[in-house]
């Protein structure tokens, strides 16, 4: 088995050398009976620390944050009243310097030695961590090799960005434990980061060496200011200024296989990102993308559908649409602008869908989206069919690619209803209004992203000009004032489609 990360490890991993200023002052007094006492004893002589925890504040790159940091060579990382006093003075102390909290729990869980008092310190450890993020201040939290029981059911799962050592073990019930009560081994492969990072529980697997940068590139979106890029023009807003092409032809340059997607823009167009997964309840949907991003001075919480994961045997699902439900949780919880990408060729079709409550979710984004306090962009990137497409679209800004197009079902489906053929998919993409000139012309979009003439041939400067077009329209949003703006959305759904 690899070395164990130590605490000091990892502040000195992650930190600017030297900016570590200790929190700490001497543990709470528990009053151990004579054998405990000489556990805690042998445990500081052992580990060089006098609790399971290191708490203080640093820099990375020159921005504070603060730190919380289990040593598990103190007994087994193992929290208890004094090592949960001292968790939650750090996180208060950091919520009222408006601090964003890096925490990076590697325990056995409730410290056993105290019992119940120390089983319901996670209480309190929860109530702080929740209160911080109810300030709006970031929370990033790095398991290492092993976190289980009740510091992972508790603090070591409520990050905004959860990310965990290679090959650490990861779980609610310790592999020893569980076969000391059921008698056999717990099946292997389960509890493990990689395992819960492909299920959707926590974002990723980091070595410890690419902590730092994931940090420094959270630090940059939460606290960088938003400034507006004069050099980024608006998009087209007259529709009379979109060419006039047949709805069709954009349908058909809408789904060519190398037109660029939401990853080219991130890949072209973004300064900064931190890439997420999952809903963090166990769904992770390949055929969507979320990720803390900044765009030419503007940061956000990106989430989009993603072309490159979608095929007709695989498209959006449920937990797709519980994942986006997420990125709004998160837009609002950091006060972060949200920006969505359409780019979907339907919602799925299966019984699977239909059982774990694919319309519901469509309904709960909905009403989440337009709801949402936070400033919001939506952006039309190609294909915009059904319910799927709508879940994204009621923004306080909405943009469309020069061949975007939204319609409740693809032409073909469309065809099919009325004509009862698909043959007539062409006269219904035009008859429907789908196409980019007809939405801006309708007040469904409010710009229009050229292409010149087709972002397939144009993929990194296409990319470019979606990234600068978002970033102007956030630049604009987060300037104004929140009530007015939120009243404008409201309004703006409540008229579309009325007369003017």
């Amino acid at each position: 088995m690899a070395l164990r990360i130590s605490a000091q490890e990892f502040i000195d991993s992650v930190l600017d050398a030297g900016s570590f200023h200790s929190w700490d002052t001497a543990p709470v007094d528990v009053h151990p009976d004579e054998q405990y006492r000489a556990e805690l004893e042998a445990a500081a002589a052992k580990s060089g620390v006098d609790e399971s925890v290191i708490t203080g504040v640093g820099t990375v790159h020159g921005r504070h944050v603060a730190v919380i940091a289990c040593e598990f060579a103190f007994l087994a990382g193992s929290i208890g009243v004094a090592a949960a006093e001292r968790i939650v003075l750090a996180v208060e102390r950091a919520t009222r310097e408006k601090l964003p909290l890096l925490a990076s729990p590697t325990s056995g869980g409730t410290r056993m030695q105290e019992g119940t008092l120390a089983f319901v310190q996670m209480v309190k450890i929860a109530a702080a961590v929740t209160a911080h993020k109810a300030a709006h201040l970031g929370y990033l939290v790095y398991l290492r090799n092993p976190t289980t029981g009740g510091v992972f059911a508790s603090w070591g799962s409520l990050g905004h960005v959860t990310a965990a050592e290679p090959g650490a073990l990861v779980g609610f019930l310790g592999p020893r434990v569980y076969q000391a009560l059921y008698h056999e081994a717990f099946p292997e492969g389960v509890q493990t980061a990689e395992n819960l990072s492909q299920k959707g529980v926590i974002d990723g697997v980091v070595p410890l060496a690419g902590v730092r940068q994931l940090v420094h590139r959270m630090l940059r979106v939460l606290t960088e200011p938003t400034v507006i890029d004069a050099s980024a023009g608006p998009a087209v807003t007259s529709a009379d200024d979109v060419p006039d092409v047949p709805a069709w032809q954009s349908v058909m340059l809408s789904r060519r296989t190398e037109r660029p997607g939401i990853r080219q823009l991130l890949r072209h167009a973004a300064a900064a990102q931190v890439p997420l997964s999952g809903t963090g309840q166990g769904e992770s949907d390949r055929t969507v993308l979320v990720s803390l991003a900044r765009f030419r001075g503007a940061s956000c919480v990106l989430f989009g559908q993603d072309r490159s994961g979608q095929s007709a045997a695989r498209t959006m699902g449920p937990g797709a649409l519980r994942e986006a439900r997420r990125a709004m949780r998160l837009a609002d919880e950091l006060r972060l602008p949200l920006v969505l990408v359409i780019d979907t060729l339907g919602a799925s079709l299966s019984k699977e869908a239909e059982e774990r409550g694919l319309a519901p979710e469509i309904a709960r984004c909905l009403a989440d989206l337009v709801t949402l306090p936070t400033p919001t962009v939506s952006v039309l990137l190609g294909q915009g069919t059904g319910g799927g497409a709508l879940a994204l679209l009621p923004a306080d800004r909405v943009l469309c690619a020069q061949n975007g197009w939204l319609a409740p079902l693809p032409p073909e489906g469309a065809s099919a209803i009325v004509h009862r053929d698909t043959t007539h998919a062409p006269q219904m993409a035009a008859a429907q209004g789908i196409r980019s000139r007809d939405l801006l012309r309708d007040g469904v979009v409010d710009g229009v992203i050229p292409e010149f003439p087709d972002a397939a041939e144009e993929p990194t400067e296409f990319a470019k000009r979606v990234g600068a077009a978002v970033a102007r329209e956030l630049g604009v949003l987060v300037g104004q004032d929140p009530t007015l703006r939120y009243r404008r959305r409201l309004e703006r759904y409540r008229k579309l489609g009325l007369p003017r």
